[in-house]
């Protein structure tokens, strides 16, 4: 299991669409990948679950990936969050 945490970047948080990026990402990988804000749990590779979360710019989340390919979901993830999620 490895984990880091990351803060976002994205003017508008994690709304819909860099939501979906977020989770597309996501499901390219086998492990299983979720982050904490706050004292909440989010699957990341459900777009309901991350917009459940209600991050919002300058929150800092920790990704949580856990199986196969642990390592390279996790820099994956990083990498789609600092670079804004396409925004």
């Amino acid at each position: 299991m490895v984990s880091q945490k990351v803060v976002i970047k994205n003017p508008t948080g994690l709304h819909l669409r860099p939501a979906g990026i977020l989770c597309k990402e996501a499901m390219k990988f086998k492990s299983l990948i979720t982050f904490s804000f706050r004292d909440n749990t989010a699957n990341a590779k459900s777009v309901l679950s991350v917009l459940g979360a209600c991050v919002k710019c300058g929150d800092e989340i920790e990704f949580t990936c856990e199986g196969e390919d642990e390592e390279t979901a996790l820099k994956s993830l990083v990498e789609a969050i600092e670079s804004g999620l396409g925004e």
